[in-house]
Order: structure tokens, then sequence, then C-alpha cells
């Protein structure tokens, strides 16, 4: 899956067979994250989207307010993802709400982690970010 025109393609791992592509509004330059039947990936478009695994059918989008080249995170129902606009977003995984940002010093093209209830993310500005995760934060 990725792509840099505009669509995400997913293809059979055996087979190599195109199973489907879906189109988004920019290009796609990070690595998409796949978790409980859902694709998730961001784009130059500024949105990142929310794709059924199985058919390509779009579940949502939701705008950041720049470049989403930071592949997403996911985690207990939220996915993270950085932004050209200097922020970590957290999303609700289901709905696409966004549920916080934070913003910081720098452009976010890291992939963020999550590791015991902390979100971990690098930015240009050199320096590396660590966030807690209250549990009214989750879903």
């Amino acid at each position: 899956m990725g792509s840099v025109d505009g669509y995400l393609y997913a293809f059979n791992a055996k087979t190599g067979d195109l199973l489907w592509n879906s189109s988004v509004g920019g290009y796609v330059e990070s690595s998409p994250a796949v978790a409980d039947g859902v694709v998730y990936v961001g784009s130059d478009d500024t949105n990142l989207y929310a794709f059924d695994a199985t058919t390509g059918a779009l579940r949502w989008s939701t705008a950041t307010a720049n470049t989403v080249q930071s592949s997403p995170a996911v985690t207990n129902g939220v996915v993270f993802v950085g932004s050209y606009d200097e922020h970590l977003y957290a999303f609700n995984a289901v709905t696409g709400q966004v549920l916080w940002n934070k913003g910081l010093e720098g452009i976010i093209l890291s992939s963020p982690t999550v590791v015991n209830g902390m979100v971990f993310v690098g930015s240009d500005d050199g320096s590396l970010y660590a966030f807690g995760l209250p549990t009214s934060d989750l879903p």
C-alpha cells in the first residue's frame, strides 16, 4: 500500500494482484497503518484518511492544517499522526473526530510511537516529544 500519485493501492500479498485502489486528494508519501480492518494514511492534501481494508471504501477523512507525511500509529481506538502544521494529532479511529492536538516547535515527518500510555514523536526542531495519554482521551 502507498502511493505518490494520489491513490492508495492494496495488493494480494501472495499473488501480487491488485485488490483495490482508492483516490486521495494529494500525494501519499508515508506508510499506511492497518488496524482492526481499517487502513489509515495521510496525504499532501492535509487529510488523514481511513479506508476499509477489505474493500477500499472510504470510512472517513479529517483535515489537519497542513500536509500529512507522518505515518500514523494506531492504539486503543486512537490514531496519532503528525503534520507540517507543527502539531501532533489524536483522532478517534472509528469516527475521525479530532480528540486533541499538541503544538510543537517544528514540522512532524516522523511516525509517532505509543508505549506504556505515552506517545513519542520527533520534530524537525531536533527534539523528541513525549505526551501522557489520559484515559479520558481514549474512546
